[in-house]
C-alpha cells in the first residue's frame, strides 16, 4: 500500500479544498467504522484521508422552525441522547442505532452509512421514509438532493468531485405522526439487515393522510416506495390497505440471491415488514410505544 496521507479538516471550505486536489484518492473520515475495515482488507486504497469531526457544522444536531439537522459526522450515540429528536423520530433513531455495536456507536454517524452506499444500509430507509435531504458542498458551491437520490448503486454515491455530504435535514412534522423501522437478520443482533423497511406516518383522527416507505437491501439502492404509500393514503390501515402496500413493496424488489436470503424470501419479507411498521408507526401516533424491534 502506497503512503497515505492524513489531514485534519478546519471547517467545511477546507475539507471541500483538500478533497478537491485529492484528484479522486480522497475519503472523508466521519467516523472510520467503514472506511478503516474497508482500507484493512484492501477494498479500499486512498490516497488521502480528510478528517472531519473537528468542524462544528458537521457534529451537531440543531433544531429551526421543527426541522432537524444533524451533521454528517454526528456520533450515532450523540444523537440517541437527544430526547426531542428521539421523541420525533423513533423510527429514524432505530435505525441509527442498528449501525454497529454500542462501542462503534461513538464513532458511528448517519452520514457516513449513508456515504459508505451499501443496500443494506439500516438508516437509509428510514431516512428515505422521513422525507430527508442531504446537503452537500462542493467545489461549486451548495446543493441538496432527497436522499433516495443520494446512492447510485453499492459503494456509489452521486458525490461529485471534491464534494462532501455535509448534513441531513428532517423536516418539521405534525404532532399526529410518527415512524418505524423494521429489519429482518440471520442472528440476534449485529449483522447485516435481509430487508429493511421505514415507515412514516401522519394521521388525521383514525385514517392516514400522507405516508412515506423506504426498502432497503433488496435493490442496488434503497427504494422510496410511492405505490405502497399510496396504498396506505386514506385508509385506516385496515387489511385491504395493508396488503395493498404489502403487494407495492413486494412488486418493488429487485433483490439478489446471497447466503442471507434468496430472491423469493427477501421479496415475501418486504411486505411483511411493511405492514408490521406500518402498525408500529400508527401505535405511536396513539401513544403506544413499541421498543427493542430489530
Amino acid at each position: 500500500m502506497s503512503e497515505i496521507q492524513y489531514r485534519v479538516a478546519k471547517n467545511v471550505k477546507d475539507a471541500v479544498a483538500l478533497m478537491a486536489k485529492s484528484k479522486g484518492k480522497g475519503y472523508v473520515l466521519a467516523g472510520g467504522t467503514d472506511l478503516l475495515v474497508q482500507m484493512k482488507s484492501g477494498a479500499r486504497e486512498p490516497g488521502l484521508i480528510v478528517d472531519v469531526k473537528k468542524i462544528p457544522e458537521m457534529v451537531s444536531i440543531t433544531e429551526k422552525n421543527g426541522a432537524f439537522t444533524i451533521g454528517a459526522a454526528t456520533p450515532a450515540a450523540v444523537l440517541g441522547e437527544h430526547k426531542k429528536f428521539r421523541k420525533t423520530w423513533p423510527g429514524v433513531l432505530e435505525a441509527i442505532n442498528l449501525i454497529g455495536s454500542t462501542q462503534v456507536q461513538g464513532r458511528a454517524s448517519a452520514g457516513g452509512n449513508l456515504c459508505n452506499a451499501s443496500p443494506a444500509a439500516d438508516s437509509v430507509p428510514a431516512l428515505v421514509a422521513a422525507g430527508c435531504i442531504a446537503n452537500i458542498v462542493g467545489p461549486k458551491g451548495k446543493r441538496s438532493v432527497p436522499v433516495e437520490k443520494f446512492n447510485s448503486g453499492p459503494g456509489k454515491t452521486t458525490l461529485k468531485p471534491g464534494e462532501i455530504l455535509v448534513s441531513l435535514t428532517l423536516p418539521k412534522r405534525g404532532k399526529d405522526a410518527s415512524d418505524a423501522y423494521l429489519r429482518l437478520i440471520p442472528r440476534t443482533e449485529m449483522d447485516i439487515a435481509v430487508v429493511g423497511v421505514g415507515v412514516s406516518l401522519s394521521m388525521k383522527g383514525d385514517t392516514v393522510k400522507d405516508a412515506r416507505v423506504g426498502l432497503g437491501a433488496v435493490a442496488p439502492t434503497v427504494l422510496l416506495v410511492d405505490k405502497a404509500a399510496k396504498a396506505l393514503i386514506g385508509s385506516k390501515l385496515d387489511d385491504a390497505a395493508l396488503e395493498a402496500a404489502a403487494a407495492a413493496c413486494s412488486e418493488a424488489c429487485k433483490p439478489i440471491d446471497d447466503k442471507r436470503g434468496t430472491i423469493k424470501y427477501r421479496t415475501k419479507i418486504a411486505g411483511v415488514l411493511l405492514k408490521r411498521a406500518a402498525l408500529i408507526a400508527r401505535d405511536r401516533i396513539n401513544g403506544i410505544e413499541h421498543r427493542g424491534h430489530r
